[in-house]
């Protein structure tokens, strides 16, 4: 989005416009719609950006269910926004410690500081990009309690606030078809920044889940967020904004509610086991905080190999940590055997999972020509170190 969409969209007859056209449809044909908004005396440079914002805002249900309605976007900003049920667990813990006001700095689209405003934190929200801020002052507008700047956050004033949350821009500058910056000195603000406010006020700092572990300061709470099974970010928090003596956490959303794994530090992993009745396979956000173990010991299970992020146990314990599997058969990981068997079960429809082994599950599916009505799960790995395909159900 450039400056004359944002100007198109932000005028009383774009904004009217974009509220009367029908929810987007990506089956309806667009160039009759372009047609008929033109014939009704709408400019073309105001179609396009109200159709763009129609697509954007059906994309943003995902994130944020009915709130998208009434909300406008940019394609980067909504990419990195954060989920509103996750940015109201943001705003919680600033609650919790008894903050009143916070520095959202870089807020992009205003997602956290939304979330914020809602339980009446008082929130400065800063936003370099121009058209971003823009959106953010829009989004933010029913708040008295937010204020939006347009400027750098490294260098506002932080003077009236009693906290800082930061979601440092981990891609290209632009609006759309930007690309992920790798060096975290690139991001903005940088993580230097970021780490250095953490160790002078309480300071909350949301990066992405596969973020460089080795980065992560020792002082900081590190949670791992998963929701349906994604995980979305980790969430670095400083000061009293870290929970005493939790150092590692998993917390796992889904139609279960939530759920959390939290520890100290990295949890040991259990020792190695004969294969069971049931597989485990802990939720990413287990992975990533390295509590397999805690969850193994949770669940009276043990490690399928070495290394493998696969649990294994002769009984089925429920968890919201991990999806669980029955093994139905097990057998050598050898192609010419597995295209036998699927096809002896009339197996047609194939998941494959894997860990531990070189395979290209979208290869391996069109080599093992699967025909048949029925579906199956299939789970390559290792066992006690050997390669072998487990043919499971879920449990």
């Amino acid at each position: 989005m450039d400056t004359a969409e944002l100007l198109e969209i932000l005028s009383p007859e774009g904004l009217r416009l974009l509220d009367s056209i029908p929810d987007y449809d990506p089956h309806a044909d667009v160039v009759r719609r372009v047609s008929d908004l033109r014939a009704a005396g709408h400019s073309a440079g105001r179609v396009a950006a109200v159709l763009g914002q129609s697509k954007l805002r059906a994309k943003a249900v995902a994130k944020f269910g009915e709130f998208a309605a009434r909300m406008l976007f940019t394609e980067a900003g909504l990419e990195q926004a954060t989920r509103l049920s996750v940015a109201a667990l943001h705003a919680g813990r600033f609650r919790a410690a008894g903050v009143t006001s916070v520095a959202d700095l870089g807020c992009g689209i205003g997602a956290d500081a939304l979330a914020m405003a809602a339980i009446d934190l008082a929130v400065l929200a800063v936003e370099r990009d121009e058209v971003t801020a823009a959106i953010a002052a829009y989004n933010l507008a029913p708040f008295d309690s937010v204020e939006v700047v347009g400027g750098d956050a490294t260098t506002v004033d932080l003077a009236g606030a009693d906290a800082a949350f930061l979601d440092p821009a981990r891609r290209t500058a632009g609006h759309q078809n930007t690309s992920r910056l790798r060096d975290p000195a690139d991001w903005s603000p940088s993580l230097d920044f970021a780490f250095a406010l953490g160790e002078r006020m309480p300071t909350g700092v949301k990066l992405g889940p596969g973020v460089d572990r080795d980065l992560i300061p020792a002082s900081a709470e590190a949670q791992w967020i998963s929701v349906d099974r994604e995980v979305v970010e980790v969430g670095l928090w400083f000061g009293p904004l870290a929970r005493p003596d939790i150092r590692r956490a998993a917390l796992v959303i889904g139609d279960h509610g939530t759920a959390e794994l939290t520890a100290g530090r990295d949890s040991d992993d259990v020792e190695v086991g004969p294969l069971g009745e049931y597989v485990y396979e802990p939720d990413g956000a287990v992975i990533r905080a390295r509590l397999i173990g805690d969850l193994a010991r949770r669940v009276g299970a043990t490690m399928l190999s070495p290394g493998i992020a696969y649990l294994t146990a002769a009984t089925l314990t429920p968890t919201p940590f991990a999806r669980a599997f029955r093994v139905v058969r097990v057998l050598p990981f050898d192609e010419r055997t597995l295209k036998r068997e699927l096809a002896a079960l009339r197996i047609g429809t194939l998941e494959i999972k894997k860990r531990g082994a070189d395979v290209d599950p979208a290869q391996l599916r069109r080599r093992l020509a699967l025909r048949g009505p029925e579906s199956a799960t299939l789970i390559i790995t290792r066992v006690a170190g050997r390669h072998m395909a487990l043919l499971v159900e879920r449990a």
